[in-house]
């Protein structure tokens, strides 16, 4: 005899005759009772082929693969401890704080299933229940390019030692001036190969500081070290690449090339890796496509400061569409965050990131535009951590640390990819917010913006003496006015 009280089961044992109001209680629940442990096969199996097997599969960048029951079993306490902490799966942006597409991120229910699991001993669970091994493609995701292009001759990475940051110069070799639709980037040897950024560059700077390298390439940390034109594609870990829009092509004049910056890490022995770029060409586009970078040069964090605050803002000179987001820091950062303020009042969350980590950076593609209206301000606020306490950084003691592309300087940057109704609106969009940007830097102090303005011909001294009109060698905020109206005018 059995009956349900309150809750609780109480059950009578069927051959004794003990009287109902002495029915010993057995301490579950009845969901308790009821619930079975978590299976592989039914329960685990969907979260890690869904979430893990694109970086956790063969021949791809993490340590072990996770594609079968014996492969995720044995590690079963592992991937319990490492998404409880949500070290895994590496996706950073806070949900809530901006929509992207592809993102790898448990909900709590599964985070719980995987230390069910764990605890209950990794049970394999019925066959019938498993969900066949995913299909991934292989080779170009986006399709077959018109163009494939080499980063270098074979690469050496070391068995250990500190990360590499190189980059190759890609001439396009084109005979006039082109579209591109995409640029996928490949991966030459998945175990050294942590991320991969494709900037465009129209000047040529690149292929000189490449000049005297026999693969073409030259070591940059922080960046191409090059006025890009702009921010082409990026790939690290779980990117899937897209076969791209014909009507969002970028225009590139003859003689341009690509600057493929590349992340490297040693894998415990020595590698080597020809990685590859493979462009897609079109017609001319129906709307502009172009990039935005938001930046604050005026670093100066001192050692001990494990607080500092880095902010930055732009106003939006015309209505846009962001349609993705690659925020940038060194290795102090912890806390970056980027918000869209409307002008009827309203804040778009842009990206929000608790935990920066250098090692895990990407660009994030959101899942539907971000419309913009003229006249909203982006706000841009990093925060860095100068402490002993920080483990990531590099230098110890700590010492002061200022903007700059070297491993112990550090930057404050987010690129975004910007969609313009027109090709004729790129241009003046252009023009406008490197006014902006310009206009950003020398209200935060700043002054160096003058030295980097195009079209000066290094004036930019002459004119600080000539706004500056009390003469204490700053810009208060009507010089600064009067600075930008003469800008503005000059750029036209």
């Amino acid at each position: 005899m059995a009956e349900i009280r309150n809750g609780m089961m109480y059950c009578n044992a069927l051959f004794q005759e003990e009287p109902l109001n002495k029915l010993t209680p057995i301490v579950l629940t009845l969901p308790a009772l009821l619930a079975a442990a978590p299976t592989y096969n039914k329960d685990i199996a969907p979260i890690l082929n869904s979430q893990c097997a694109l970086c956790h599969r063969p021949g791809e960048v993490a340590p072990f693969s996770l594609l079968t029951y014996q492969d995720a079993a044995k590690r079963a306490s592992l991937i319990a401890s490492v998404t409880a902490k949500g070290f895994m799966p590496p996706w950073k942006p806070e949900a809530g704080f901006g929509k992207f597409q592809h993102e790898r991120r448990l909900s709590a229910d599964q985070i719980a299933l995987l230390a069910e699991w764990a605890k209950a001993g990794a049970p394999e669970g019925n066959p019938k229940d498993k969900p066949p091994v995913p299909n991934f493609t292989e080779g170009w995701q986006g399709g077959e390019p018109n163009l494939v292009l080499k980063a270098g001759k074979g690469f050496t990475v070391a068995a250990d030692g500190p990360d590499q940051f190189q980059c190759f110069v890609l001439p396009l070799n084109l005979e006039q001036d082109s579209y591109i639709q995409t640029a996928e980037f490949r991966p030459g040897n998945r175990r050294v190969v942590h991320h991969g950024v494709i900037y465009v560059d129209e000047t040529g700077s690149a292929r000189k500081l490449a000049a005297n390298s026999p693969d073409g390439s030259y070591p940059c940390f922080g960046g191409p070290r090059v006025a890009a034109t702009g921010l082409l594609a990026g790939w690290a870990p779980g990117t899937i690449a897209e076969a791209g829009d014909p009507q969002l092509s970028i225009p590139v004049k003859k003689g341009t090339d690509l600057v493929l910056q590349i992340h490297y890490h040693p894998s415990g022995k020595a590698e080597t890796d020809i990685s590859s770029v493979g462009v897609t060409f079109s017609g001319p586009p129906a709307h502009g496509r172009t990039s935005l970078i938001m930046v604050n040069t005026n670093l100066d964090i001192p050692p001990g400061d494990a607080h500092y605050v880095v902010k930055s803002s732009l106003t939006m000179p015309r209505d846009v569409e962001f349609s993705g987001i690659f925020p940038h820091a060194h290795w102090l950062c912890k806390d970056m965050k980027v918000d869209a303020h409307l002008p009827n009042g309203e804040t778009a969350h842009l990206v929000w990131i608790k935990d920066w980590d250098f090692n895990w950076q990407g660009g994030y593609r959101y899942e539907k535009p971000v419309m913009l209206p003229k006249g909203t301000r982006v706000d841009l606020e990093y925060t860095f951590d100068n402490s002993a306490q920080n483990l990531r950084n590099p230098s110890n003691p700590p010492a002061r640390v200022q903007f700059g592309e070297q491993t112990a300087d550090e930057m404050a940057v987010a690129f975004f990819t910007v969609v313009l109704p027109t090709p004729a609106d790129v241009a003046p969009f252009q023009r406008d917010m490197r006014l902006a940007v310009i206009d950003d830097m020398l209200a935060s102090g700043d002054l160096s913006a003058l030295r980097r303005i195009p079209g000066l011909g290094g004036r930019g001294q002459q004119l600080l003496q000539q706004f500056d009109k009390n003469g204490d060698g700053k810009l208060d905020d009507t010089e600064r006015k009067a600075l930008m109206d003469f800008l503005r005018t000059m750029m036209r």
